[in-house]
Order: C-alpha cells, then sequence, then structure tokens
C-alpha cells in the first residue's frame, strides 16, 4: 500500500511540470490553506489571507512610473462538513479588499469575492501499529466548482499598454477544481501533501485565465499539553504555476507563470476550537515574463470544531 500511495504522489508531482498564475498569489489567485485542523464531523471559521506584489516591472527589474504596488487583504467565511465515514463537502465565502499605489495615489476595490464550493471522498483511512508507535494514513481525492459570484471589472484590461488582468474581485468565469490530499503520521510526527489543478472557462468578456497547477508538502509536529491542547508547527514548500492568459481567443503575454515558497506555521487546538496561521516567501519566481513580482504572504485563521 505505502508503494502505491507514493507512486501516486510522484504522478500528482509530475503533472505539475508540464503547466506553466491567475497570476500566482493575486486576489483572484491562490488557494493555499495550509495544513487543515482535525475534525470529525463539521468545521466552521473565519480565514484572512495578505498578499502583496509589485506590477510594471521593466527589463532587469527597473522601476518606471507605471510601476504599482498591489495588496490583496482577503477574508473567507469557510466549513467542511463529513458525511458518514466517507464523504466530505467543504466552502468558501470570500469578501476581497484589493488596493492598489501608483505615482501616490491609492486605489480600492472590495466586495464579495468567487464562492468555492468542494466535494471530497476519502480513499484511504488506516491505522497501524509498528511495534509501540501508530502510523496513520489517509487520502481524499475531490473535485469543485468556483462561481462568478465575485465582480470581473472589463475596463482593467487597458488597450494602450500592456498589463497584467489581475486587479479583479472575480474572475467573471465558472472554474473547476480537481484536488488530492495525502497525510502520513508516524506517532505525532508526520508529513502532509496537497496537490490541485485549476480548470478556467471563458468568462462574458471573452477572458480565459490559464489554467493553474498548486503543490505543497509540509512537515509537522504535534505537541500535546496535558491531553487538552495541542500545538502543531510546520514547514514546508508551496508550488504554483500557471498558463497563460487568452483574452477573445490571443494569449495575452503579460501573464502565467511559476513561483515556488517556503512555509511555515502553527495550529493549535483546545477544547472544540482551533486557530493557525502561516507565513510564505517567495524562493524562486517568474511571473508574467518578470513583468510581476510576488512578495511575503501570510493567513490566520480560526475555526470551530463540531
Amino acid at each position: 500500500m505505502m508503494k502505491k500511495i507514493f507512486i501516486l504522489m510522484i504522478m500528482l508531482c509530475a503533472s505539475a511540470t508540464t503547466f506553466a498564475c491567475d497570476i500566482c498569489g493575486c486576489g483572484v489567485g491562490s488557494y493555499y490553506i495550509g495544513i487543515l485542523p482535525e475534525f470529525n464531523k463539521k468545521i466552521f471559521g473565519l480565514r484572512y489571507r495578505y498578499n502583496t506584489l509589485t506590477t510594471h516591472i521593466g527589463a532587469g527589474g527597473q522601476t518606471s512610473y507605471l510601476t504599482t504596488d498591489e495588496t490583496y487583504r482577503t477574508l473567507e467565511l469557510w466549513g467542511g462538513w463529513t458525511i458518514g465515514k466517507r464523504f466530505r463537502i467543504m466552502g468558501t465565502l470570500p469578501v476581497n479588499f484589493n488596493e492598489k499605489f501608483n505615482q501616490g495615489i491609492t486605489t480600492h476595490k472590495n466586495g464579495l469575492g468567487d464562492m468555492n464550493l468542494q466535494a471530497y471522498y476519502q480513499l484511504l483511512d488506516n491505522r497501524a501499529s509498528a511495534g509501540q508507535k501508530l502510523i496513520v494514513q489517509s487520502l481524499w481525492l475531490g473535485a469543485g466548482i468556483k462561481a462568478p459570484t465575485g465582480k470581473y471589472d472589463s475596463e482593467e484590461k487597458s488597450p494602450s499598454q500592456q498589463s497584467a488582468n489581475i486587479f479583479q474581485l472575480g474572475t467573471g468565469s465558472v472554474d473547476f477544481t480537481f484536488n488530492a490530499m495525502y497525510d502520513l503520521r508516524i506517532q505525532d510526527a508526520g508529513i502532509n501533501f496537497a496537490a490541485s489543478y485549476k480548470l478556467n472557462t471563458e468568462n462574458k468578456e471573452h477572458y480565459q485565465y490559464g489554467n493553474k497547477v498548486s503543490l505543497n508538502a509540509q512537515a509537522y509536529y504535534k505537541f500535546r499539553v496535558k491531553n487538552k491542547v495541542t500545538i502543531a508547527p510546520n514547514i514546508g514548500a508551496l508550488y504554483e504555476s500557471a498558463q497563460k492568459d487568452k483574452d477573445d481567443g490571443f494569449t495575452n503575454d503579460i501573464s502565467g507563470g511559476n513561483i515556488a515558497m517556503g512555509t511555515a506555521g502553527v495550529e493549535v487546538s483546545f477544547n472544540k476550537f482551533s486557530v493557525g496561521g502561516n507565513f510564505q516567501t517567495p524562493l524562486h519566481q517568474d511571473l508574467a515574463g518578470g513583468f510581476v513580482q510576488a512578495h511575503n504572504r501570510a493567513m490566520v485563521h480560526v475555526s470551530i470544531l463540531l
């Protein structure tokens, strides 16, 4: 069984190399959530994301009067419901607070983002003993749909100059995701893998964001305090890659790319509550041919376990 799981994870990782973000890390981009808190039946919570990037970067990293600093803050209401022993439904409703700064002028764009609904099936749930150590494995496979509940502004596309079409509340399109999550834990030490492929469709304005792959791996350890509090620090890596966008059938060269990030975080669970967060920093990136540069990201959450 371990050999089969290893082969499956290699296949998932290998598939990412064939695809080259919405833009990685923008307000309509990343779905990275870190390690989910453990829950048996239901979970509800709030999640806050903070992403920053710089656009309109010239050759060799030069800046000009067009260079813009952009900040994307997202507050998400999210939840999960386990049905029986094998099925799980998860949903997210985001509110975005976008901001960009250029030439002393700050522009805001706030509002509802794109709602996301996912369904998962637990293909593997195995517990075994090796000596005095407990080995736990789980594998979830899922698919989902993203509804265009966030406003898409076609005027953000600049006909007079090349521009990355990322300062949006939503994509304006119905999109689909395919996901896999695998967790292996030996006693209190574990490693978590997640893979996601996002299939984007064309919106009513004939704009289509590039399909996107996300992969992440995280190692963690659970410290148990008096059997009441569990503290689980984690460290890992995240990789995102996307194809170029299509505008009315034509390729938008100021789009697509890939980014690799280091991640570190912590999850704390007590009674029926869980709080946590993580920090992500770029290790390598090539976004929109160097036109866009991503900076650090952060995410925090508080959840109720039922």
